[in-house]
């Protein structure tokens, strides 16, 4: 998923984009809370948001997140221990937080409960047909085999697995499956989506391109199976 990064130390900042990278995530880094508010209304599917900022603190963030109407799932880091600053977080709409220093799988645990909360589901575990996406383990199985997609490709699945039905736009998906440095076009997301219908051969759904539109996600009647 695309998350918004915004920490002004940058050994912290880089490791969590390192670690959150390394598992399939997308991860855009801003250091001042002015740069930040400029990209809060992108799409993106959380934000991590540290409180102590240059220009602009945390709770000024969030309210001006909060106050444009955004539901984006925010993660509040803190340094501060105290209960005080934690319950004014909460109030100003944050969704958690989390106190420094801790454990990447800590941080991990709490991102995959935003994002199924975010989601409306109750677990880790994603299911649409005979497909079944492991959110903790960033892997996929099609009626029990496992699939070898890359980090991306599990990511596109998840993003239009979650919402069958749902037209997804190439521009869209390119602003949920790509960071603000990277160069992707119109074309890098067809090979993304022909690289998926191959390896999902038998697949009780398919992924259909609606010219003009985008590509969306349906699902077959029963005993039916697809055959890229």
């Amino acid at each position: 998923m695309r998350i918004l990064l915004v920490e002004d130390t940058a050994d912290v900042a880089e490791a969590i984009v390192a670690h959150l990278s390394r598992i399939g995530h997308t991860v855009d880094w801003q250091s001042k809370g002015n740069d930040a508010a400029r990209l809060v209304t992108d799409p993106y599917d959380l934000i991590i948001l540290d409180v102590m900022l240059p220009q602009q603190d945390g709770f000024s963030l969030l309210t001006r997140v909060r106050e444009k109407g955004l539901s984006t799932p925010v993660l509040m880091l803190t340094a501060c221990a105290e209960i005080e600053e934690r319950v004014r977080a909460l109030d100003l709409g944050a969704d958690d937080y989390l106190i420094k220093p801790f454990d990447f799988r800590e941080l991990e645990a709490r991102i995959r409960v935003l994002l199924r909360r975010s989601g409306g589901e109750a677990t880790n575990f994603l299911n649409c047909a005979n497909l079944s996406i492991d959110r903790k383990s960033r892997t996929a199985v099609l009626d029990g085999r496992p699939l070898e997609l890359t980090r991306r490709e599990v990511t596109l699945l998840e993003i239009i697995a979650a919402r069958p039905g749902r037209i997804f736009g190439k521009d869209e998906l390119i602003d949920r499956l790509f960071s603000v440095d990277d160069t992707p076009n119109a074309n890098t997301v067809e090979q993304y989506i022909g690289r998926l219908r191959k390896k999902l051969a038998g697949a009780g759904f398919e992924i259909r391109t609606l010219r003009g539109l985008g590509y969306q996600l349906v699902l077959l009647p029963a005993g039916a199976v697809h055959h890229p």
